[in-house]
Formats: structure tokens, C-alpha cells, sequence
């Protein structure tokens, strides 16, 4: 066993007005007469959680559960109200379908703007462009602007970039969700290569099938707390039930 990710009592905290005010320039009226009311909520309440390398953990929860917000603690894109968190080594998140992408840019472009964003440096971007492209399966869209693009190509895109050079530690939040049944095959080849080579994977999906057959282990998040974790089928038939 080598953690790669610890997490100690880690909460992270909001506070949002309890009542809907249409407009900031009525939100900042209301501020400056000290008549917003605010209530506070847990996305995480005191997360404890422990990830090996080489693992791929699947998390499962309903929609507010807190799983997107546990991954963008996790890839250091939030900093948690309370706790502590712990990474051993170089993070490749996929947390939003087209972040770190410019979609007037074409494919081409983007995949420069994307591998600069991931820490490469140029050369080493155009050398390994063709297998980008290829994984990406994007043919002569490739030159087209990302605006162009579906769901799923832009999906393929992101993964590919991502995935291209072996990740230490790779976060996947929905991504293999919009892409179609023989890409997601391939992506999955592809994690369980890298898991093979020594990477990590957490990913967040609500496809449970795919939990069950890629992950080793689980976690079931609900309202912000960990519920149960464990073999990922195990989990996947504790959530299943309470459905």
C-alpha cells in the first residue's frame, strides 16, 4: 500500500443567501442595508479518505452529494474550509466537460492551449500531436473550432490530451459519460494500461456498470459525508438498494 491522496476531516463550506435575489446590483443594496440572511451548508462534512497508487476508485452519489466538489479539492482547484489534504504527485483533472479549452480555437489549438495548461512545454506537444489526434478520432475536425464540436468530441479531445502522457494521478468527472460505447472501451484500456504502469484514477460517474468493472474500490458519497466504501461492488449494490 502507497497513499497518493490522503484526506483528513476535510469540509468545505458555503454560505448562500435564503432568499433568491434577482440581481447583484439589488444583491449589493441588500448587503449594504444588512438585510441578506445567509445559511451555511457542507458540500464536504469532514472527509476521511485514503487513495493508493495504481488503485482506480470509483465515486458514486446522488447529484449534490458533493463528489464534484471532492475532485476539485483533491486537483487543489478548491481549498477546504477545514481539514487537511495530502497529494503525492502530479494531478491531470477532467473535472468540467471543455475547461482549460478556448472554443473560437480550433482542435489543433487547443490542444497546444490544453498541454501548456497540463505543464508541457511546446516541442514536446508537437511531438506527440499525431497520437492526440488519432486517439481523439477527430479527422479533419481537427482544424475545425471547438465550437463546432459535440459533446462527445470534445469529450474525446480532453481525454486524449490528458491521458497522452501517462498521468500519476488522473480525475475524471463525468467525461466517459457523453462519449459513445467503443470510446469509452477505449478509454477504459487505457486506464486499466496506466493503472498496470503505477497511475491513479478517481472517477465520478453515474454509469454503476462501469464502477463495478473498472474499479477496484468505491466510495458512496451522500450529502457530503462518506456513506460507505468498499469493493466497488459491494457499493455499487448498497446504492443500488437505497434507490
Amino acid at each position: 500500500m502507497n497513499p497518493v491522496i490522503i484526506l483528513n476531516n476535510v469540509s468545505v463550506r458555503y454560505r448562500a443567501p435564503e432568499e433568491a435575489i434577482g440581481t447583484f446590483k439589488e444583491y449589493a443594496i441588500q448587503v449594504l442595508r444588512r438585510n441578506v440572511r445567509f445559511r451555511e451548508f457542507k458540500a464536504l462534512n469532514n472527509v476521511d479518505l485514503q487513495v493508493n497508487q495504481g488503485e482506480i476508485l470509483g465515486i458514486i452519489g446522488r447529484n449534490g452529494a458533493g463528489k464534484s466538489t471532492l475532485l476539485k479539492v483533491i486537483a487543489r482547484v478548491l481549498i477546504p474550509t477545514e481539514g487537511r489534504v495530502r497529494i503525492r504527485g502530479m494531478v491531470s483533472p477532467l473535472l468540467e466537460l471543455g475547461a482549460g479549452f478556448h472554443p473560437e480555437l480550433t482542435g489543433r489549438e487547443n490542444i497546444f492551449l490544453n498541454g501548456t495548461l497540463l505543464g508541457h512545454p511546446r516541442r514536446e506537444i508537437e511531438s506527440r500531436l499525431p497520437e492526440i489526434t488519432e486517439f481523439a478520432e477527430l479527422g479533419a475536425f481537427i482544424d475545425s473550432p471547438l465550437r463546432t464540436y459535440s459533446s462527445g468530441m470534445v469529450a474525446r479531445l480532453g481525454f486524449s490530451i490528458a491521458t497522452t502522457w501517462r498521468p500519476e494521478i488522473l480525475i475524471l468527472d463525468e467525461v466517459l459519460s457523453v462519449g459513445d460505447e467503443a470510446f469509452r472501451h477505449k478509454c477504459q484500456l487505457r486506464m486499466e494500461k496506466y493503472r498496470d504502469e503505477g497511475a491513479t484514477t478517481l472517477l465520478v460517474t453515474h454509469d454503476s456498470g462501469t464502477v463495478e468493472s473498472l474499479c477496484s474500490r468505491a466510495v458512496w458519497l451522500d450529502h457530503g459525508q462518506i456513506k460507505a466504501i468498499g469493493s466497488s461492488q459491494e457499493i455499487v449494490a448498497l446504492y443500488r438498494e437505497s434507490q
